[in-house]
C-alpha cells in the first residue's frame, strides 16, 4: 500500500492504495465520489471521464498512483455549489441528459472542448465526443447542448 495525495474538485485527499488501483477505483470506492461512472471499464465508453490537468480522460485506465500533484476535476467539481455550470444547464435545457449514465462523461468532455475551443463547430464536438457512448437514443441533444453552451458562455471561460 502506498498514500498519495490527490487534489479533486480543488480540495486535497489523502489515499491508501494499491499501485493497480485505477482512479475510477479511487474516486469511487474510497473517497466517496461517485459522480464519474462505471460503464466499460475498459476506456472505450467514457462515463468516468475526469479532468485531469485540464484534459479528459478516462480514470478506468489511469491509475491513481499516476495521478498524484495533478489537479483532477470530476463532474462534481464543474458546478459552483448549488450553482449550475453553463454547460451543464444547456444538457438540461435542451433534454440531452436523456438516461444520466453518460451524462458525467459527456459534460467534462465538453467542459475539456469548451475551455480549448470557445466556438467549436459541430465537427469539433462530434470528434470531442468521439470516446463518450450514449446508448439511449443518440447525441443530437448532446451536440445542441454543447453548441447552445458555447454560445451562452459567449467564447469566455465560465469558471
Amino acid at each position: 500500500m502506498n498514500t498519495i495525495e490527490l487534489k479533486i474538485n480543488g480540495r486535497t485527499y489523502e489515499a491508501k492504495v494499491e499501485k493497480n488501483y485505477t482512479l475510477l477505483y479511487v474516486l469511487r470506492e474510497l473517497l466517496d465520489i461517485t459522480g464519474p461512472k462505471e460503464g466499460c471499464g475498459t476506456g472505450d465508453c467514457g462515463a468516468c471521464k475526469v479532468l485531469i490537468d485540464g484534459e479528459a480522460v478516462n480514470s478506468c485506465t489511469t491509475l491513481a498512483i499516476k495521478c498524484e500533484g495533478k489537479e483532477i476535476v470530476t463532474i462534481e467539481g464543474i458546478a459552483d455549489g448549488p450553482n449550475l455550470h453553463q454547460i451543464q444547464k444547456s444538457f438540461v435545457e435542451k433534454g440531452a441528459v436523456q438516461c444520466g449514465f453518460c451524462t458525467p462523461g459527456m459534460v467534462i468532455s465538453a467542459k475539456a472542448l469548451l475551455d480549448k475551443n470557445a466556438k467549436p463547430t459541430r465537427d469539433e464536438i462530434r470528434a470531442a465526443l468521439q470516446n463518450n457512448l450514449c446508448r439511449c437514443t443518440g447525441y443530437v441533444k448532446i451536440v445542441e447542448a454543447i453548441e447552445d453552451a458555447a454560445e451562452k458562455m459567449g467564447g469566455e471561460n465560465n469558471e
